[in-house]
């Protein structure tokens, strides 16, 4: 069974929010990572770069297929995950750890409001 972490905060595009004061570490859920299969490229925005809610920050590639990554919040990457660009295959092994994609200064903390649990978010990927 996959799992959802009660910590962090999950939207329908399939990002994960993990919130650290005004800091927020973005990566695909257990449900997307799953679904993608075998992760074998990620590309990711620079730092500095500045993103508005549910705007394209990036691409995930798998055996299986290639998805856009959206931004569950707005703000500015602060810091990207590089050993992502070795070993893509973290997505897969430790999406909630080691394979966590960027780090964001939040904007709007508020928009956090619109993002669901990890029983709305389990209930979401069951229907």
């Amino acid at each position: 069974m996959l799992a959802y972490p009660q910590e962090l905060k999950y939207v329908n595009t399939h990002e994960y929010i993990k919130v650290d004061g005004d800091i927020a570490t973005i990566g695909i859920t257990a449900f997307a990572a799953d679904q993608l299969g075998d992760v074998t490229f990620v590309e990711l925005p620079n730092v500095g770069d500045k993103f508005k809610i549910e705007q394209k920050f990036g691409v995930i590639e798998s055996v299986k297929s290639v998805s856009d990554l959206f931004m569950p919040l707005s703000g500015e990457i602060v810091e990207i995950n590089e050993q992502l660009v070795q070993e893509p295959e973290l997505v897969n092994l430790d999406c909630y750890g080691k394979g966590w994609m960027i780090k964001v200064k939040m904007d709007e903390k508020s928009e956090l409001d619109t993002a669901m649990n990890s029983e709305q978010y389990k209930e979401f990927v069951v229907e």
